[in-house]
């Protein structure tokens, strides 16, 4: 890595707060962020101390660097495997093998299911077919030759890798929080599917679909509800003041809820509580079952 640079004062973001020294946000030095974990991987020690000192003053979002070290491709993969939150990895090519660098950003991607860390890839050797071939066949994010890679390139390297390390970051926690959001409703949908009857009605009001419930309240197969008109469980005249407000509820898009008697398969009565909900050109029905009676002969 070339250290031509004039100075690396230019790669100071924030200025050091002395420990324990009141930020401007209130908070205190002893509080900020964790530091963003950095591996390096090189099988030459001057490599690290080099990098090591161009990066010191470097800070990312108010988080400085912490520096880890690798000295071999198995070294290096062991790291990883134990410290689960390095944002960047900075990797030789040629270590104990050739391709010893390639084996390890493999491993990461393939094998350690590492899809967040950011690799760099460094090498000494440089060679644009060899280059261009790589960039093609492994999940890196950048590639550098150790002599093109001055104090600022480095910087400007590892800042744009952080930086899309936290969108990464950030995008996935929120994944991760719709994920348990819909798990969660997904358990309390299975759960009222257990309990209650559920149909959905298309834009002309016949049975779009209906769950096992439903099925088994009425005594019907999905097959013979599905594009049924409703009046299959309670035939004409419905109650006017009842049809009334439903009709009303549902044009103002609203839900309607009150209980309504049907009748199943065998002629028996069967009085539901059910709350009708507005669902595009149709409607959304969930009911419990209050009672079922013999209807009266």
């Amino acid at each position: 890595m070339n250290q031509n640079d004039d100075d690396t004062d230019w790669m100071i973001e924030d200025v050091a707060q002395p420990a324990g020294e009141a930020r401007a946000d209130g908070a205190t030095a002893a509080a900020a962020s964790p530091p963003w974990r950095v591996l390096i991987v090189d099988d030459d020690v001057d490599v690290h101390v080099v990098t090591k000192f161009s990066l010191s003053n470097a800070c990312f979002q108010g988080r400085r660097l912490s520096f880890l070290h690798a000295y071999s491709g198995e070294e290096a993969l062991n790291v990883l495997r134990n410290t689960p939150d390095i944002a960047l990895v900075l990797l030789d090519v040629i270590m104990e093998t050739s391709d010893a660098g390639l084996h390890v950003a493999r491993e990461i991607r393939d094998t350690l299911h590492n899809s967040l860390v950011r690799i760099v890839l460094r090498t000494g050797q440089p060679g644009q077919a060899l280059e261009h071939s790589i960039i093609l066949d492994y999940d890196i994010n950048d590639f550098w030759c150790k002599t093109d890679l001055t104090t600022r390139k480095l910087f400007t390297t590892v800042i744009s890798s952080l930086r899309a390390y936290s969108g990464q970051d950030e995008a996935n926690q929120r994944a991760a929080v719709l994920q348990a959001e819909l798990d969660a409703a997904r358990k309390m949908l299975a759960a009222v599917d257990r309990h209650a009857v559920i149909a959905t009605l298309d834009a002309h009001g016949r049975f779009a679909a209906v769950n096992d419930k439903f099925c088994a309240v009425f005594q019907f197969s999905r097959e013979e509800l599905v594009g049924a008109d409703p009046r299959l469980l309670h035939a004409p005249p419905y109650p006017t003041d009842q049809l009334a407000d439903a009709l009303k509820a549902l044009k103002e898009g609203e839900a309607w809820t009150d209980v309504i008697t049907t009748w199943r398969r065998d002629g028996q009565e069967v009085r539901l509580r059910i709350t009708v909900t507005p669902d595009g050109d149709g409607a959304i029905i969930v009911g419990s079952v209050l009672q079922a009676l013999k209807k009266p002969l």
